[in-house]
């Protein structure tokens, strides 16, 4: 696993040993930030189940002025430090180790704005609709800006009300989805 483009390209990044995390593969990662890097300068980036943190990590890389990591693990907590270090984007960065429903608790008391608010959740926990319900409700999405969610392309994803299906990628076992805030939600 690396970081594809930008000022830290070619560093591989660590991963915890086992199963505890899914890294996104550099297949689908290269192809999402195809998507979404008109967007990425000077923008604001949001990684929630964050696990390597290789996605935040791509984001900085590629122009993010700051990224904001959540993950409830502390050994990936310890993993997202390192590999920020070795990337030298730290100084860009804010890591939670918290549950991902109270970092945006946080994030929201902090009256935090994000452009782009990627999210991969475990596969087998059904805690997406949730997730996205605290984001609309919390504020912390820009009203230009938008949401990713990476899921198993075998379980469609329930959709709240207040967002709008953007785009949708369907790999071999993985969706990506691109939801927008609906106007009058923001």
């Amino acid at each position: 696993m690396r970081v594809i483009a930008g000022i830290a390209k070619g560093h591989n990044l660590k991963a915890p040993k086992g199963m505890e995390t899914r890294p996104t593969t550099d297949r689908i990662k290269e192809s999402l930030f195809n998507i979404i890097s008109p967007d990425l300068y000077e923008c604001s980036f949001l990684d929630l189940y964050s696990g390597t943190g290789a996605i935040g990590i791509e984001a900085l890389s590629r122009g993010a002025k700051k990224a904001v990591f959540i993950d409830k693990s502390p050994i990936c907590k310890k993993i997202i430090k390192e590999n920020l270090l070795h990337t030298k984007l730290i100084d860009k960065a804010v890591i939670y180790q918290l549950n991902v429903n109270l970092g945006l608790d946080i994030l929201k008391k902090n009256n935090e704005i994000f452009d782009i608010i990627f999210m991969d959740p475990p596969y087998s926990l059904d805690i997406i609709t949730e997730t996205l319900n605290n984001i609309a409700e919390y504020g912390i999405l820009d009203k230009k800006g938008y949401v990713i969610i990476e899921h198993s392309s075998k379980k469609d994803i329930q959709i709240p009300d207040n967002f709008l299906l953007w785009k949708e990628k369907k790999y071999k076992t993985t969706k990506i989805t691109f939801l927008k805030l609906l106007e009058g939600n923001i």
